[in-house]
């Protein structure tokens, strides 16, 4: 079994499916689906655990698949073959090793329990009350 991102034409993912490959190749449109990694993120393939804490890279490397797990709305970049999130901002700039969004100035590294989110408008991080 594994995991499959079926794209539209403009390579925006409108499902995602659990099947076999070989159910895959019977499908009239099957070029529309593409093999994702449900433990692969920014390039990177993890240990599965029953919690989801990704915290332990995986030895083998060569299951990550298309640098991250393909997420409705998300775009298929056939160039650098990976699945990339929606912009979440105009500002932010994509990662290109890891094909991740970032903002423009880091998130704040004195992080101590406080919660920031991003201010588009002042292209900052702020606090959360």
């Amino acid at each position: 079994m594994g995991h499959y991102a079926k794209i539209n034409s403009d390579n925006i993912v409108e499902q995602v499916i659990v099947a076999e490959a070989d159910f895959i190749k019977t499908l009239s449109d099957k070029d529309s689906y593409i093999k994702t990694s449900y433990n692969t993120r920014q390039g990177k393939h993890y240990v599965p655990k029953e919690n989801q804490d990704y915290s332990e890279e995986s030895a083998d490397q060569s299951k990550a698949l298309r640098k991250n797990y393909a997420g409705i709305g998300h775009t298929y970049d056939k160039t650098r073959d990976a699945f990339i999130s929606p912009k979440p901002f105009a500002s932010w700039i994509l990662n290109e090793t890891t094909c991740t969004w970032n903002a423009p100035v880091a998130y704040p590294s004195d992080w101590d329990g406080i919660n920031y989110k991003w201010n588009e408008d002042k292209k900052e991080w702020i606090k959360v009350d």
